[in-house]
C-alpha cells in the first residue's frame, strides 16, 4: 500500500481510500475508484486531490494494490 502524495504513482482506474473535505478532522477514509487526478503539481503534502468515479473529490491517503 503506497501513501498518495506523488502524482506519478495515481492512475484513472485504480482503488484508493481518500479523505473527503468534510472528514479532514477526523480522518475518516473513504474507498473508491479514481475519476479524474485534480492536482496539477507533482507532489503534495496532505495527498494528490482526486474525483472519484461517484463524483467524490478528496485527497488519497492509500493506493490499492
Amino acid at each position: 500500500m503506497m501513501n498518495g502524495t506523488e502524482r506519478s504513482q495515481i492512475k484513472a482506474g485504480l482503488e484508493v481510500d481518500i479523505v473527503l473535505k468534510q472528514d479532514q478532522r477526523t480522518g475518516k477514509l473513504t474507498r473508491g475508484i479514481v475519476k479524474d487526478i485534480l492536482t496539477n503539481s507533482p507532489k503534495h503534502p496532505h495527498g494528490i486531490k482526486v474525483r472519484l468515479a461517484d463524483g467524490q473529490v478528496g485527497r488519497v491517503k492509500n493506493i490499492l494494490a
